[in-house]
């Protein structure tokens, strides 16, 4: 089986491995790209876990919360090219989308494409777009959260947006929904705590920590509970609640909420970004 260029390129990206062993993983792996990822984390290579973030070539990615901060939206606009991502134009009327978005409480991205603006509904107006823009314009993503109090992060330059949903509400709890934002854009957990990690990563995760250890020479009676120990490390790092808090790493993020207030944790978050 031919392996292309693009497709090597396109595993380095996901992965930060060198473009040798990209190529010889797509190799061994016939060209599947989920496989060929598990080959280099097999070997040793630094790769990233599989995360929650949905990604796309180029457009933006905004999130916003409504005035009563019950309920947080994202959405992923895309384009063809960069360029475009970065117009003004196409920005101002990404925010209108999610704007539209806010003002209708949409739960799903089928309900926001038939939600109106102006006279046009939202998939109408997409239409519009790419006939001014002269690109593929498409609402490539939509996520939201509803809860006693929702919050909202864009980081600067509209690639990574989150949203986070609490059990509780209060002026007093401001700081925390902007650190927890601000902290799944920086650490990109895959769920919320170890009980909400799929099987299928869990099957995974102690698939490549045996490996690793069996290459590592260890004892083939140990394999299983050194791949025990390596993923509740996984937990620890990719799990909103037990990561580290960024502001202050002798914590988690679990034990920095009930600091703030007893009781208080998130009950949902999404994030999405652009490749």
């Amino acid at each position: 089986m031919k392996i292309t260029a693009q497709e090597v390129n396109q595993l380095r990206k996901r992965t930060g491995a060198g473009m040798m062993d990209c190529k010889k993983a797509l190799v061994e792996t016939e060209g599947d790209m989920e496989k060929a990822i598990d080959v280099l984390r097999k070997k040793g290579q630094k790769v990233a876990a599989k995360r929650a973030g949905r990604e796309a070539s180029e457009g933006v990615v905004l999130s916003k919360a409504s005035a009563d901060k019950k309920y947080a939206v994202a959405i992923m606009l895309n384009c063809e090219t960069d360029f475009v991502a970065i117009n003004a134009d196409f920005i101002a009327f990404a925010q209108s989308v999610i704007d539209t978005a806010v003002a209708n409480e949409a739960k799903s991205i089928d309900e926001l494409k038939a939600a109106k603006l102006g006279n046009r509904t939202i998939e109408e107006s997409i239409l519009d777009q790419t006939g001014v823009i002269g690109e593929k314009i498409e609402l490539g993503a939509f996520e939201f959260v509803a809860a006693e109090s929702a919050y909202a992060y864009i980081h600067p330059g509209n690639r990574i947006a989150t949203i986070a949903a609490f059990n509780k509400a209060g002026d007093n709890l401001a700081d925390a929904g902007k650190d927890v934002v601000m902290q799944i854009a920086a650490m990109d957990p895959v769920a919320l705590n170890k009980d909400d990690v799929s099987d299928e990563t869990v099957k995974r995760e102690i698939e490549i920590g045996m490996d690793q250890a069996r290459q590592e020479g260890k004892p083939e009676a140990m394999l299983e509970k050194i791949a025990m120990g390596k993923l509740n490390k996984f937990y620890k790092e990719n799990t909103l609640l037990n990561q580290a808090f960024i502001k202050d790493t002798k914590k988690n993020v679990s034990q920095y909420l009930q600091e703030v207030e007893k009781g208080l944790t998130v009950v949902a978050f999404k994030r999405l970004a652009l490749a």
